[in-house]
């Protein structure tokens, strides 16, 4: 069944999600009421919360039950420990909760030191394990490793998908992961115009492959350098995206609220 997002009958601004958002972070925590708010008014109605660290995961699953955000459970690469990898042997457990609608976030980031990369890689296999056993999507990190990723993906035949976040690149890097069944997700990035590369390739991806994201508190948008990243600057990447594609910005919003929520259809 499509899933059609409500428009609001004041002005008639497209509903939309925002598929990454750390607002369980202390910039954002705090005035996190007033955060929401201030993104509901201007159209922003779903929220994705991953976890970055072990610490995070009972916190944010108190934070679905009050205020209803879809929530992720993982570890995030610049977290990668074998403190964090103890802890997860008993994510499973909280991972398999219906509250939990994908894992993550996880990946590869390759701009760290080196030395870390070892533990980076068992903290990822292991929460890619997890996701296909529990056949929950996941969501990906990635700096200078889109290629590991891929391989890492294919020799586990992993097939549930989930969100590339903070996409950066071609069209030929986005197209391979959308063909393993992955979406993209567009954020901040395309609105500097030294990004050339990504914004021409978010002009030919499939709408159908693509969601929006803020990755608040971080990312600035073009212009906001230096300020707290937040939910309410999501309208801006919106019209930023139907300028470099000359497409309606509704019919964008609409297409990729129903991807986002289509992602985690199973929890619906």
């Amino acid at each position: 069944m499509s899933i059609v997002p409500p428009l609001q009958a004041a002005d008639m601004r497209p509903v939309l999600f925002d598929s990454h958002c750390h607002l369980d972070l202390p910039e954002l925590l705090p005035e996190l009421e007033l955060h929401l708010a201030k993104a509901k008014a201007v159209g922003v109605e779903g929220f994705l919360v991953p976890a970055v660290q072990s610490s995070a995961w009972l916190p944010l699953l108190e934070l679905k039950q009050r205020y209803g955000f879809y929530i992720a459970l993982g570890i995030h690469p610049w977290w990668a420990s074998q403190t964090q990898l103890d802890a997860l042997e008993g994510l499973e457990a909280l991972a398999a909760l219906p509250e939990v609608n994908a894992i993550g976030e996880t990946g590869l980031d390759f701009a760290l030191d080196a030395q870390s990369f070892a533990l980076q890689q068992q903290c990822f296999e292991f929460q890619l394990q997890l996701a296909g056993k529990l056949k929950k999507p996941v969501i990906l990190h990635h700096r200078k490793s889109q290629n590991e990723l891929l391989q890492i993906i294919k020799q586990q035949q992993f097939t549930q998908g989930g969100i590339l976040h903070a996409f950066s690149g071609s069209f030929q890097q986005g197209m391979a992961f959308i063909d393993l069944g992955f979406k993209l997700g567009i954020g901040g990035t395309i609105t500097y115009e030294r990004a050339e590369k990504t914004r021409n390739a978010v002009k030919q991806f499939p709408l159908t492959a693509l969601v929006l994201e803020t990755d608040s508190p971080s990312m600035p948008l073009n212009g906001f350098q230096g300020e707290i990243n937040t939910p309410a600057q999501l309208p801006l990447v919106l019209k930023e995206l139907a300028e470099l594609r000359d497409e309606n910005q509704q019919q964008i919003a609409q297409v990729l609220y129903n991807n986002t929520v289509q992602l985690f259809q199973y929890q619906l």
